[in-house]
């Protein structure tokens, strides 16, 4: 049975890669951070769906700021396959947070490399490396495309990245980059644009919310399924030897065209719901990402299985169940605040 280990286990990317994993017979051990809350609603159900002793899930408390006890715990798990898809992701935050940051997605990098090194584990090792690393570089973006980072995120992700390449060339690692261009799904957090349209539509359509204040409609990203970008992940750790791929569906839409269509797909006219706020403008922009992933299908044999409007449907459905089921709990709290006043 083989063992992988996942840091950002309880994210979205983490827990359909875990699924994904178990599915093939893996023992999965997840790196996760103490906190006041135990946050692992998006793999709880693993626990419930998989009972085959062969196919096991662990939780490990650690931080990718802490470089001792990373080495400690890859000693003692001594996984075949790591995935790393921990970090400060979000990049609006990272302008907030530019520090922390740096430290988290790009030095925690480093430090888990530093123990795969220390630790002499023979591990495959994956790097979630990022589109925004290709920042204002015209499209499409492929592997040759130069570098443009245009936030600290992208900053800390390029250095990431090259961290990953140097290790492969100085220690001989088997050390990929994967470089995926925006992926969503109805587990995306809800402060990410895609989720936070679909959420905020199905919360107006039943009369929770009145209105969705977003920053730039005219950026256009490359918008495809989680699910199937983790299995890129997978198929670039079982290849002969490690590089680095773009996996990406090929096709741009603007965060005007998504706010359209999910609003159309509720019956409701986006214009009339949809506001700006300049506090969510980036302090500099990426207008267009659209990736090249001709050596994934080439190399890897991949390609997306979930079109854009299909997407777009998936995660209207699972918003709108949450948003019936929250209506429910507020109607019955004003029928129990009636009943209380009478």
């Amino acid at each position: 049975m083989k063992k992988a280990l996942i840091t950002g286990i309880t994210g979205q990317d983490g827990s359909y890669l875990a699924e994904f994993l178990l599915a093939k017979g893996y023992e999965i051990h997840g790196l996760i951070r103490r906190a006041s809350t135990f946050n692992t609603d998006r793999i709880d159900h693993l626990y419930k769906d998989f009972h085959d002793p062969k196919a096991r899930v662990y939780l490990h408390y650690g931080d990718l700021s802490v470089s001792g006890q990373l080495t400690d715990l890859l000693q003692e798990i001594r996984p075949d396959e790591i995935y790393h898809l921990g970090a400060q992701s979000h990049v609006r935050v990272s302008f907030d947070m530019p520090e922390y940051t740096g430290d988290v997605t790009g030095l925690g990098t480093i430090r888990l490399l530093e123990a795969v090194r220390k630790a002499e584990v023979k591990a495959r090792f994956y790097q979630a490396s990022s589109s925004e690393m290709f920042g204002a570089a015209p499209p499409p973006q492929g592997e040759a495309t130069p570098f443009q980072p245009q936030s600290p995120y992208a900053a800390a992700k390029v250095y990431a990245y090259y961290v990953v390449r140097n290790y492969r060339d100085a220690y001989k690692l088997f050390a990929t980059n994967g470089i995926l261009f925006n992926h969503e799904s109805p587990r995306r957090g809800e402060t990410f644009v895609t989720r936070k349209i679909t959420r905020a539509a199905a919360r107006i359509k039943l009369g929770l919310q009145e209105k969705l204040f977003l920053g730039n409609l005219e950026a256009k990203r490359d918008w495809g399924f989680a699910g199937d970008y983790v299995e890129a992940m997978w198929l670039i750790l079982q290849q002969d030897s490690p590089d680095d791929y773009v996996i990406a569906t090929g096709e741009t839409h603007s965060v005007r065209e998504f706010a359209e269509k999910v609003f159309a797909k509720l019956d409701l006219d986006y214009q009339k719901h949809v506001a700006i706020d300049p506090r969510y403008f980036r302090p500099t922009e990426v207008d267009v990402l659209l990736g090249d992933a001709a050596k994934a299908r080439r190399i890897l044999g991949w390609q997306p299985k979930v079109g854009f409007e299909e997407l777009i449907d998936m995660m209207v459905a699972a918003d709108l169940e949450i948003a019936k089921k929250e209506k429910t709990l507020v109607d019955a709290g004003y029928a129990c605040g009636n009943r209380r006043m009478v």
